[in-house]
């Protein structure tokens, strides 16, 4: 009996021990996670809170006194030279451990480190030496020049012209231009190109790269021409055309240069010249405007193909300056109308295009009876539409128009285009 009493007593002793130990574990699991959570409060507490102002800093001047003013964000450029070139170098002190939890900086003056001439700067110091900062011809440009003549002022074309004559080529050198227009109202500036032709006979044209947003392009390119005998330089005329470039748009003219070369001797080497851009001469184009019609004579079948390309340079038929074209286009057969048709409406524009087709079927063999009528009309809703211009083709027109008739007789199944002056209604 007394083996089993013994035996009795250690298995008493087994729930004992596996309870001391189970509080022990408890404890200790208990002690553990509460270490770990003071650790992660303390971390927290020491964490630098989130400055979402670093972030809107990007773009804006960093000077204190100004993050401190109304226009903190979306200062334009003109501003930060202004403050840059007012305030010296040891100025710029920016104590970010300062801030406050939100990111702000506190608002107190800033103080100017530096040499002790600096504290005896008064503002009138430092308004003169801002005023010193402009260049004298900006001040000469914004004090000399009246309204009208800064409109009229369209800048100057540098270039140089040289002749090789061992290759017997024409060089020009197209360098740069100073003091364009801005051509675009919101960003106030251009994308100047320049097209240059060599009169009279426009067998040489080319045109420099587009250069974006400056209003004083340096191109530096150099056009170089053979075949041109000397002997002939003399009766050139170079035409440099100054444009804008519009992506949406047609590209808009600054002004032009024309240069005859007659009197310009180029034995000596390069010549380099310079000459004032002045608006466009658009005598060619006055009066009621211009219409690029294209032609053709299906003889086979006996059709007469009219395009209404493209009108220009329309006069102004409205209040506001702009009118809306529309063509109407009448064909006649021994003076009697048989055939009438018209574009679609145009708004707002002197410079149409229409890129419009129509076929008429000619009633007889050959064109010596048919004669074609385009009106260029104003469209009003409010009144009768009022004719801006008129051209008549047929074998009794003079000028171009009869030359155009008389080309699409004699070359059928040609498609031929011409531009023409359009009459008085």
């Amino acid at each position: 009996m007394a083996p089993i009493s013994a035996n009795r007593d250690e298995f008493d002793e087994i729930p004992t021990v596996v309870g001391i130990f189970s509080a022990f574990g408890l404890v200790f699991t208990v002690s553990l996670f509460a270490w770990i959570c003071c650790q992660r409060k303390s971390s927290k507490s020491n964490k630098t809170p989130p400055y979402k102002f670093v972030h809107v800093l990007k773009g804006v001047d960093i000077y204190p006194e100004n993050l401190n003013s109304k226009k903190k964000f979306g200062a334009d450029d003109k501003s930060e030279t202004k403050s840059k070139s007012v305030m010296p170098k040891n100025s710029l002190h920016l104590d970010l451990e300062k801030r406050d939890l939100n990111g702000n900086f506190p608002k107190t003056t800033p103080k100017i480190q530096g040499s002790p001439d600096l504290e005896n700067l008064t503002p009138k110091h430092f308004a003169e030496r801002e005023k010193d900062s402009i260049s004298p011809e900006s001040l000469k440009s914004n004090t000399s020049l009246s309204s009208e003549e800064k409109q009229d002022k369209l800048g100057t074309l540098f270039f140089s012209l040289e002749y090789n004559f061992e290759k017997k080529a024409f060089v020009v050198n197209i360098k740069e231009a100073r003091g364009l227009p801005a051509m675009d109202e919101q960003s106030m500036t251009s994308d100047p190109y320049i097209k240059m032709t060599i009169l009279p006979e426009k067998k040489h044209k080319v045109k420099t790269r587009v250069l974006r947003k400056t209003l004083d392009p340096a191109f530096d390119e150099t056009f170089t021409f053979y075949g041109i005998p000397y002997s002939q330089v003399q009766d050139l005329i170079l035409h440099f055309m100054i444009l804008s470039f519009d992506r949406f748009s047609r590209d808009d003219i600054i002004g032009e240069v024309l240069i005859p070369l007659e009197g310009i001797e180029l034995f000596d080497g390069r010549m380099l010249m310079n000459r004032e851009i002045i608006k466009r001469n658009v005598r060619k184009s006055s009066g009621r405007g211009e219409l690029l019609i294209s032609l053709c004579y299906q003889s086979t079948t006996n059709t007469l193909t009219v395009v209404v390309l493209k009108a220009r340079h329309l006069p102004k038929a409205d209040v506001s300056g702009l009118s809306d074209p529309y063509v109407k286009v009448n064909l006649y057969h021994a003076k009697k109308r048989i055939s009438k048709k018209k574009t679609h409406v145009k708004k707002c524009t002197p410079n149409a295009v229409f890129n419009e087709l129509f076929v008429f079927d000619i009633p007889c063999e050959g064109l010596e009876d048919i004669s074609i009528e385009f009106l260029v009309l104003d469209s009003d809703r409010g009144s009768r539409n009022e004719i801006i211009g008129r051209l008549t083709l047929g074998a009794s027109a003079e000028g171009t128009s009869g030359e155009h008739w008389k080309e699409i007789c004699e070359y059928p199944r040609r498609q031929i285009a011409k531009w023409h002056m359009l009459c008085d209604g």
